[in-house]
């Protein structure tokens, strides 16, 4: 598969910090480094919106997924709180990660941590057309664990 090319700029003095990279040969995100001056110390329930230090030109037809790290959600309860965050293609300014800790303990970002993951993805428009019904389907209205699946003891 032909890469597509995402010219990135860095803010400010970030010349000490990787660009967004691949962490093997399939992987589908790239990491995300933290370019926060001083350590920032996200307590348990608490929110805060980090910097990368990159501003992106994503071309036209696709997306930016801004997405959690799996292992960090799963040891710490850390996560990308709107994921997946998008940055669309005409979006200029600098890349900032919303990090929730819904973990037990207080979660320390120190410049250069991996935050995040960015995915690019192609994107579909969609244009609307107004009706008065919609096709059946099996399914029809049922939502929110109409399948099943879970124990109810």
């Amino acid at each position: 598969m032909e890469p597509i090319i995402v010219e990135v700029q860095r803010i400010g003095r970030t010349d000490d910090l990787p660009l967004p990279q691949y962490m093997s040969d399939d992987a589908s995100g790239m990491d995300l480094a933290a370019a926060v001056e001083r350590m920032v110390t996200i307590r348990p329930g608490a929110i805060a919106l980090i910097p990368t230090g990159i501003a992106v030109a994503i071309p036209g037809g696709h997306e930016g997924q801004v997405r959690s790290r799996s292992g960090m959600a799963a040891r710490s309860g850390v996560f990308v709180l709107n994921s997946p965050g998008t940055i669309d293609a005409d979006y200029r300014g600098e890349v900032r990660v919303i990090l929730a800790n819904l973990g037990a303990e207080p979660f320390d970002v120190r410049r250069g941590d991996r935050i995040a993951q960015l995915v690019i993805a192609p994107v579909c428009r969609a244009r609307w057309i107004e009706s008065n019904t919609l096709e059946q389907t099996t399914r029809q209205a049922g939502g929110f664990g109409h399948t099943g699946g879970h124990s109810t003891e």
